[in-house]
Parts: C-alpha cells; sequence; structure tokens
C-alpha cells in the first residue's frame, strides 16, 4: 500500500495511508490531505489510484503542484517522488516497490572510500577549502574592511623604548661616583678582582601552539568528527533516469559520487554551505555541470535547488524547503 508522508521544513506532520481510489489535497476541511496554509489552494491536487498505479493532477492551482523540484499538470507517482504544495512537501512512498531499488542506486552512484583515489580527494578536499576560505575573507571584506594580513614578531619593527622623563630643573645634579682605586699590583688577581657574575641563562623558547584540526586531517579525505554539526543537512535527489525519485542524504563531511572512469565528483560539508568539486574524469576537462554549467576545476559552492549533473545524472540538491510567495 502507498503512503503519503506529510512534513514541513524536514518535519514530519502527518502520514497517509492511500487505500482509496482519489485522494484530494488542499487547504478547505473537506479534502482527504488537508494543509491549512494560505499558499495551498481550496482543492490544490488530485491523486488518483488505478490498480497499482497513482497519478498525480493538479487542480488550477494558485502556486502550482512540484514533483521533485519541476513544476507539473499532471504526474504519475513513482516511490520517493517528494511533492511540494506551498510550503510543504508530500512524499510518495510505495511499498510495492522493493527497497532493494534504492540500494541498488546507491552503490551505482556512491563511491565507497575503499574505492577512492586518496591523492584526488586530497586535491578536491584543498579546492574546497580554498573556496571557503576564499568566501569567508569577501564576507569579512564585505561587512568588516579590516586588514586581515598576518605579521610575525621578526617582520615587525622593533618598538623604540620611551624617552626618560626630564629631571626637575630645581633638583641638584648627582654627584659623580668616586673613581675605585686600582688594586696592587703585588696582589693576587683571584684576591682583588670580584668574581665576575655568571651570564644570565637564555630565556627559553616559547612552546610551539597546538596544531589546529582540519578537514584533512585524515589520509582518506576528511575526518567525519570535523564535520559542523550545527549546518543543516541536505539531500541529493535523482530527477532523470531509472532512478528518478532516489535521493542520497547529505550527512558526511565528504560524499564521493560518480562513476570511475567516466565522472566523479566530491560534496564536502563546511560551516560555510556545501561545495562540489570535480574529482576525476574520462576526458580532460569533462566537468560536471550545475545548472548546466561546467564548474571547472575549482570548488563550486551549492545553493538550494540546484541542478547537478554527473556521469550522466541529473540531481536537485535540497537545503531547505521551497518558499512560494503567490497566496490564494
Amino acid at each position: 500500500m502507498a503512503r503519503l508522508i506529510l512534513s514541513l521544513d524536514s518535519q514530519v506532520m502527518a502520514e497517509y495511508n492511500m487505500s482509496k481510489e482519489r485522494y484530494t489535497i488542499g487547504r478547505l476541511p473537506d479534502n482527504d490531505v488537508r494543509i491549512d496554509n494560505t499558499a495551498v489552494s481550496g482543492h490544490h491536487s488530485l491523486i488518483i489510484n488505478i490498480l497499482n498505479d497513482s497519478f498525480l493532477e493538479d487542480l488550477n492551482s494558485t502556486n502550482g503542484t512540484y514533483v521533485n523540484g519541476k513544476l507539473i499538470k499532471k504526474h504519475a507517482l513513482q516511490n520517493g517522488d517528494v511533492i511540494t504544495i506551498g510550503h510543504h512537501q508530500l512524499r510518495f512512498a510505495d511499498q510495492q516497490t522493493s527497497d532493494t531499488e534504492q540500494d541498488e542506486f546507491e552503490k551505482t552512484m556512491v563511491i565507497p572510500s575503499g574505492q577512492q583515489n586518496v591523492e584526488q580527494l586530497a586535491k578536491a578536499e584543498e579546492a574546497a577549502a580554498l573556496a571557503a576560505a576564499e568566501e569567508r575573507a569577501d564576507v569579512k571584506a564585505d561587512d568588516v574592511r579590516v586588514d586581515v594580513s598576518v605579521k610575525t614578531p621578526e617582520s615587525e619593527p622593533p618598538a623604540p623604548a620611551p624617552a626618560p622623563a626630564p629631571a626637575p630643573a630645581s633638583a641638584p645634579a648627582p654627584a659623580p661616583a668616586p673613581a675605585s682605586a686600582p688594586a696592587p699590583a703585588s696582589a693576587p688577581a683571584s684576591a682583588s678582582a670580584p668574581a665576575p657574575a655568571p651570564a644570565s641563562a637564555p630565556a627559553p623558547a616559547p612552546a610551539p601552539a597546538p596544531a589546529v584540526p582540519s578537514h584533512t586531517s585524515t589520509v582518506v579525505g576528511i575526518d567525519a568528527s570535523m564535520a559542523p554539526e550545527a549546518l543543516p543537512s541536505a539531500r541529493l535527489q535523482v530527477l532523470s533516469g531509472a532512478f528518478a525519485g532516489r535521493e542520497i542524504q547529505l550527512t558526511k563531511a565528504l560524499t564521493t559520487l560518480g562513476r570511475p572512469g567516466i565522472q566523479v565528483a566530491a560534496i564536502t560539508r563546511r560551516s560555510e554551505g556545501y561545495y562540489v568539486v570535480h574529482v576525476e574524469s574520462g576526458e580532460e576537462g569533462d566537468y560536471p555541470l550545475v545548472n548546466g554549467q561546467p564548474i571547472g576545476a575549482l570548488a563550486r559552492k551549492l545553493s538550494d535547488n540546484d541542478v547537478l549533473q554527473l556521469a550522466g545524472v541529473k540531481m536537485g540538491f535540497f537545503w531547505h524547503s521551497s518558499k512560494t510567495t503567490r497566496n490564494q
């Protein structure tokens, strides 16, 4: 039996078992799936179940009905499809579809750590770190306009010693110290001359500062423990091909995707956001595409609803739920 899972901002609100032939979705109380939000039309969408197939139809709604990020009028639902209505999402889960299909897709696109090229991943992570650093510098320059150059103690000129305060005019000059009488020539030097003061010991060198852990602190890419916990997790959803509707949750610090020998990319999760960077391809200069444009050799920051094309597969990047502005 198929199900609809209603959520808002990734928080599940309700589940519906689709045991009837028709299900209406809308804002009014007479709908089978009621979404009480002004961005949703009174009768927004309709789902018709015929034997083992389910079909979604938009009922001329004000804000439209979206499936996997695309505006639709009619659509044959597949397991894993995400329907966006207003600010809410409905995930279509068809239990008749074997869960092994999702596993098969992940085996096809997600490259396990044992098959990753360590040197290539290190270069990819370095490119992502550089892009993140440049973004931090741009933000600082825009917000504060401060000098970000680092000066070491060796490069700075020594500070001038403060000038001694002049003596008061009324104070008498100090009397000169009497010259010490020379020691008798017959006296042994050891008896007449005081022992020289021992030379002061050199100051101990300061202890080196502890190394700051970085994302490249492991030999296989990024240390997962360094992933920023406060950053919301994102997902990739397949938009084309036999695996349309399948999803990849980007919960790791580094996710490597693609097909070795054809095209491989890595997505890194950092405090500034998510970055995609090219790892390898079968042909020189064959880079992944983001919104139809090749990303090149540099890392590219991903934005919500970006479309990533990798190894012939189109995937939507979803970070925040889609927002609509028109109300009925």
